[in-house]
């Protein structure tokens, strides 16, 4: 049986992947030529943004417990943060631009929101456990 922090330990690492593909997903976008001028439609975006919604809520319930959540979203943020940051070569996976940062900026504010939200009370009761 795996313990509470192993499995605590694999959902930061599943964050951390989720922060690395999110880095060069979250860039693609579809452009669109209409009569009044050119839409971009970020679907990278939104792509990463629902992956990582879903994995802090199924986080929540893999361990039964709120800690699930933060610990996604603990490991997307060091993931992120990191490929913010430029390497010694001089290249950034995120760079300053008004998208990226609205991807960062984002992604803090809704993971923060989903991984606030109560664990319903059927994952708790399977387990037996409160809700921290």
């Amino acid at each position: 049986m795996i313990t509470r922090g192993a499995g605590a330990l694999a959902l930061v690492l599943a964050g951390a992947v989720i922060g690395l593909l999110g880095a060069f997903v979250q860039a693609q976008r579809a452009v669109v030529e209409l009569p009044w001028g050119t839409l971009a439609i970020p679907w990278g975006l939104a792509l990463v943004w629902v992956a990582l919604l879903a994995a802090i809520r199924g986080g929540a319930w893999a361990l039964r417990s709120r800690w699930g959540s933060w610990a996604i979203l603990a490991g997307w943020l060091v993931a992120t943060v990191l490929l913010s940051t430029e390497s010694p070569s001089g290249d950034l996976a995120l760079s300053g631009g008004a998208r990226q940062m609205t991807y960062l900026l984002g992604g803090v504010i809704l993971g923060s929101a989903a991984a606030t939200l109560p664990v319903p009370r059927s994952a708790r009761a399977a387990g037996g456990e409160g809700n921290p």
